[in-house]
């Protein structure tokens, strides 16, 4: 089924291809007859011809009578000849030039409506893309753009349709957020998949995803040993939302496995010969990169410039390492009889 919809959506889209010839307005028509014709193209949802009239209406009268009226049925002409990149600019346009219009409203409204379909075209349509995966830029402007329509005309005939829209954009960027932060679990960037999941808690109150950003939480705080966090985290997930799919018989149940941060070489020998300690929990390997820096910078500092009893201190140090380290590969290869 979904072979017959790409075959579709490849001839309209050589058939637009074929024909997109410019479209030729006749130097004669009065502004009324341009207007008319225009009015009669919309009707019969022929927009491309549309649009040529109304840019010829307002090059030529651009005092005339329909002047103002050409400007936003030319927004709506772009918006529905799936141009939202036209449709914007031509509401702009109207906004900067018409502020106190009574009908100014309405550019706001389509502003909004071309940024929310602008991810939402032809394959979209007939594929099932997920929205939520996708990047987020359209639906936070069509966000933005809905707002400021409800903030200034809260009275407006187009308040009502912007709010829910609203609604679902909001639930949309939340849910975009946690993809994210899943996306961070699996790469062990548990940091950052824990701040994705506090901004949604934060930013994003009332949305189905808040219970998703509260398991990120506990997750990555668990990861990173952040135990009084994590319980936190947990406590409130467990208080808000009893049924969310990561607490089993009230047991929280991690997403993502716990990482196997072995080397090749490691993994290959069933871990009887390691080129290097694997990190601790919540560690990684740029931690490691900067102790072993550190170590480097404190043995290259000159004995002269070393403190009188530090001698006494890496006795101390050596003990230490000497009884905490692990059996080297070959007291392992050998099971210890050369110890």
């Amino acid at each position: 089924m979904q072979v017959k919809h790409l075959l579709l959506i490849a001839i309209l889209a050589l058939t637009a291809a074929c024909s997109s010839n410019k479209e030729v307005v006749d130097e004669n028509l009065s502004e009324a007859e341009l207007y008319q014709q225009a009015q009669a193209d919309l009707d019969n949802s022929s927009y491309t011809p549309a649009i040529a009239k109304l840019k010829a209406l307002e090059s030529r009268y651009p005092f005339g009578r329909y002047a103002e009226q050409a400007q936003l049925e030319l927004i709506y002409a772009y918006y529905k000849n799936a141009e939202p990149e036209a449709a914007r600019s031509a509401a702009d346009r109207f906004i900067r030039l018409h502020p106190q219009h009574p009908n100014v409203d309405y550019a706001y409204y389509l502003k909004g409506l071309s940024s929310f379909e602008q991810d939402r075209g032809l394959v979209a349509r007939f594929l099932p893309l997920d929205m939520t995966k996708r990047d987020p830029g359209a639906a936070r402007d069509s966000y933005n753009e809905f707002a400021q329509l409800t903030s200034r005309f809260p009275n407006s005939r187009y308040a009502p349709d912007a709010k829910q829209r609203m609604i679902y954009l909001r639930n949309l960027l939340a849910a975009y957020e946690i993809h994210v932060a899943h996306y961070y679990l699996t790469r062990q960037a548990y940091v950052a998949a824990g701040n994705r999941g506090r901004y949604v808690v934060e930013n994003f109150q009332e949305t189905p995803a808040v219970g998703d950003g509260l398991a990120v939480m506990v997750e990555s705080y668990q990861r990173l040993g952040l135990n009084d966090l994590a319980a936190t985290s947990l406590e409130t997930l467990k208080l808000n939302y009893p049924d969310h799919p990561s607490l089993v018989d009230g047991q929280f149940v991690p997403r993502e496995e716990e990482a196997d941060n072995r080397s090749w070489l490691a993994k290959a020998t069933l871990g009887l010969i390691e080129s290097e300690p694997p990190p601790p929990p919540g560690g990684t390997r740029a931690a490691q990169d900067v102790i072993r820096q550190y170590q480097d910078a404190k043995d290259a500092i000159p004995e002269e410039l070393l403190p009188e009893n530090q001698e006494a201190v890496e006795e101390e140090e050596h003990e230490a390492e000497a009884t905490s380290s692990d059996r080297s590969w070959f007291s392992r290869m050998t099971f210890g009889i050369f110890d």
